[in-house]
């Protein structure tokens, strides 16, 4: 609406210069869906002031680094969820309570103890004292003369029994070390999903990034024409 060179604002219907006189058909899409979401009414073929479309402008801005501030808490935030989960699935590998039988129990002490310096030392001391027994005291006439048959009896007996007991510890072991490597697996597995996953989210925050910076640009140009043809008016 014009009145002496004035034209009336669609928006605030105060009456600015012509100079100021926007068209909707001009102004950019994204800060056009803000004037109508704000003012339902508005339309391309009306008029708004450089004011008023600067204000929208800047609440543009201002809504793109407020949501891009959002995005980078919500990525944060997804990070330290992935990190905590992880913790608490190595935390339960390392903290899992295992449940052992009785025979299972024996065979550890067994095994544990068949296999240290204290269990070679004192066999070796039993050995030596069994034939010292025999050859120096019982003068090779006691229970157990030379060559000392009864003694390789024990030790083959000793032998036979130990081995199959150590055996069975070792089995043991093996099937926790494979339930262990599983579990690796799986963390291992899971942190390269996760480093995947946060690759995508990154090349998706990148991307839209260059998107709302290009529609900034061309707002902030804008802009600049705008000054420009106030100050050559």
């Amino acid at each position: 609406m014009k009145t002496n060179g004035m034209f009336k604002s669609a928006l605030s219907h105060i009456s600015y210069p012509e100079s100021e006189k926007v068209s909707g058909k001009s102004i950019q899409s994204p800060i056009l869906a803000l004037i109508v979401a704000a003012h339902p009414k508005f339309t391309r073929e009306d008029y708004i002031s450089i004011k008023e479309l600067n204000l929208f402008r800047e609440k543009y801005i201002s809504n793109y680094l407020s949501s891009e501030l959002g995005v980078l808490s919500s990525l944060e935030k997804n990070v330290m969820g992935s990190l905590t989960d992880e913790k608490l699935l190595v935390s339960a590998v390392e903290d899992e309570v295992e449940v052992r039988s009785f025979g299972q129990k024996v065979a550890d002490k067994v095994a544990d103890f068949g296999g240290s310096w204290t269990f070679i030392l004192l066999f070796i001391t039993f050995i030596i004292l069994w034939i010292c027994v025999n050859i120096y005291i019982l003068v090779n006439k006691g229970f157990d003369p030379y060559p000392f048959i009864l003694l390789n009896l024990i030790l083959s007996c000793v032998a036979a029994l130990q081995a199959p007991v150590i055996m069975m510890s070792q089995n043991r072991q093996e099937e926790k070390d494979r339930d262990r490597a599983k579990k690796d697996y799986m963390i291992n597995l899971k942190s390269e999903l996760e480093i995947r996953m946060m690759h995508e989210k990154l090349d998706h925050l990148i991307m839209h990034q260059q998107q709302e910076l290009i529609e900034i640009q061309k707002v902030q140009i804008e802009m600049i024409n705008d000054i420009l043809n106030q100050i050559k008016k």
